[in-house]
This record gives structure tokens, sequence and C-alpha cells, in this order.
């Protein structure tokens, strides 16, 4: 599937080095005042060629929007963009066209269609992952209104870990003034160190990413199968190199009892709450008002310089030391990939949710 989302549903397009990548982005509201600037910042933050960190290909990534948007605001009707590539050099991967990479979409790709465009990975590519932002960007804004803050961070690169579990209370000035977009400054550091060692080694590391959602109302989620929490699993998974997602306290609630992990609710102010929050904000299915808190697990990526053993098409075993540019850490890059699918899955609930109020009686 190319498409995400029930009311809210984004179509993306392209492979990495065909003329342009693009979306359609449908069932946005009518009338939500855009921010261009804050979606070009957006893709700024994901965008190739950013860091000593991150891979030397070099785009612009600047988004042209081709319907949906008038006098700077949206009309209600589909909303189709799409981003330019200009810095591809396909004759890196000529080498690769009858080559699998070992745990790239190479060889999947190729026994699931008996083709492939082997140029910089095709759709396989974390190129499209620009499309999303784009259209993240526009669900953030709309979340906006609502009072809703969705932000991601870097907590884990490689054995770098932060010593909290959750930066409930943090700014996005404190993630990005880090290039590893970890807002811990000594944490930082040893993270860069620790690319830059696996970079020269030919090698490469992977890492966490945890996003925090402030401002949620309770009643966002559908139940049963079409839960809060199974929907972000889907959206986080759905990122190229993702291996695992968390909620809440996740793997630790598994070891443990359920009088400490239970959350505790208590109606202090007159109102319900929660003073415990180890459920990650999503108790059914659906959000409870609490922080929304989520983790995922990125690999390291697939396609490196050190040599490795793997096959051809012809299903000969061959050496690869894989050439062309890639990150050779992903996370930095994939936090505001994470906060795009955050933004775009709780847009869509919030949309669902117009959809489910109890009907007034007269």
């Amino acid at each position: 599937m190319n498409t995400f989302g029930r009311i809210l549903r984004l179509t993306t397009f392209g492979e990495s080095h065909g003329i342009a990548i693009g979306g359609v982005l449908d069932g946005m509201p009518a009338g939500l005042s855009v921010d261009f600037e804050a979606i070009q910042a957006a893709l700024a933050r994901r965008r190739p060629g950013q860091s000593s960190v991150s891979t030397t290909r070099r785009e612009e990534d600047r988004v042209e929007f081709l319907s949906g948007i008038f006098n700077g605001k949206t009309l209600g009707t589909p909303i189709g963009f799409i981003i330019r590539n200009q810095d591809q050099r396909s004759s890196d991967y000529d080498a690769l066209a009858s080559v699998f990479r070992p745990s790239h979409a190479d060889y999947t790709y190729q026994a699931k269609y008996g083709i492939r465009d082997a140029r910089g990975g095709g759709r396989a590519s974390a190129r499209e992952t620009a499309i999303r932002v784009v259209a993240g960007a526009l669900a953030a804004q709309l979340l906006a209104t609502l009072g809703v803050e969705v932000l991601a961070y870097t907590s884990s690169i490689g054995g770098v870990t932060l010593t909290q579990g959750y930066l409930d209370e943090i700014q996005r000035a404190e993630i990005e003034a880090s290039i590893v977009r970890c807002p811990e400054v000594e944490k930082s550091r040893l993270m860069q160190e620790e690319i830059h060692r696996v970079q020269a080694d030919g090698d490469s590391v992977g890492g966490v990413v945890s996003c925090i959602a402030r401002g949620l109302p309770t009643g966002w989620g559908e139940p049963i199968y079409d839960k809060l929490s199974a929907r972000l699993a889907s959206a986080m998974l759905s990122i190229n190199a993702a291996r695992a997602f968390e909620l809440g306290d996740g793997w630790a609630m598994a070891s443990s009892r359920g009088s400490l992990v239970n959350d505790e609710m208590t109606t202090e102010g007159g109102g319900i709450n929660h003073r415990t929050n180890h459920s990650g904000g999503v108790l059914g299915g659906i959000s409870n008002s609490e922080r929304l808190r989520l983790k995922v697990a990125f690999k390291p990526t697939a396609t490196i310089a050190k040599e490795q053993t793997s096959a051809n098409i012809n299903a000969e075993t061959i050496r690869l030391s894989a050439r062309g540019r890639h990150d050779p850490c992903v996370v930095p890059r994939a936090v505001p990939v994470v906060e795009a699918m955050v933004c775009l899955v709780l847009a869509d609930f919030y949309l669902l949710s117009r959809s489910s109020q109890p009907i007034e009686r007269h």
C-alpha cells in the first residue's frame, strides 16, 4: 500500500533517483491557514547533507504545492505536492543492479515484482520519507489549533543512551541545538563520536528515537482493531530501518507487577487524572489525556563500505563493498519523520473522533 490513514489519507509516489517524489494529502479540513515556512523548516531537519553525521547527498528539498491550497488556506480538496530530485549519482549503483545488498529491500522487491529500480534503492529508499514530513507538517499545524504538540528526539545511538526515560518538558530548541538531535549535551557529544568511529570503519550504527505528544484530549482512538496504539505501531514500523516500537514503559512492564505499573487514577482538582503514566497515554487503544510517550528503534544503515558476504541475481555468493552516499546512522534524520507520522496518526484520529460524538437530543 502507498496510502496511509482513514479520513486524513496520504498517498506518496516516486523513487529515490527519479525526476521527483510527491504526495497527495486528502481529507484535510478547509480553512486551515498554512505556514509554508514551517513546512520548509521541517524538511530542512530531514534533508540529506545537513551535517557531518549524515549522507553527503545534497538536496534542497523545496516543496512545490500543486493543488488544495489557495490564498494560503486549505480548500478541503486534495493537497498535491512534489519535491524534485536534484543530486542523484545513479552511476554509484551500476554495480548493484544485479547484486542484493545484505539486510536491504533489494532482494524482496526483486522477488515480489520481478523488477526493481536499483538506483538509490528506488521506492525502498528513505528519500520517500521527505513526503511524509511535508504531510506531517501540515497535520502538525492542524493539531496546533487544538493545543497538541508533538516532539521527537534522539535518546540512544549505539551504546550511548539518555539517562532519563522520557523528557516530558523538552523544548524543540534543546533538541535542535544538537546535530544528532540529542538534548543532553554530554550524551550528544558521545553519540557524535560513536557515529564518526563507525563511519571511519566503513560501518554503521543504530539507535532509538523517543517521542512525546502534549495536549491530547481523552477519547482519540478506536476500539479493538484500530486502536491508537496499533495505528502508531503501524506508522512507526512503516518508516525505513525501523525495527521495534514501544509505547510507554513497554518491555519493562513485561517483567514487572501490576501493582507497580498500573497507572494511579486520582480526582485531584475536581476531575479524573493519572498520577503515573506507565501506559504512555493510551488505555484500551484510546488516549487518556496524559502525555503520549513512545519509542522507535532503528537498525544500522544496511548499505555499508565494509566488505560483506551477499548474493547476486544468479544466486551466486559474492563479496560486496557497497559504494554510494549513505548515512552512517539514520537516527538524527529519522527524528522529524517520527514526528511527522505521529502527527498524521493523531490528526486522523482527531477527525475520526468528530464522527463519534454522542447525538444531541432535543
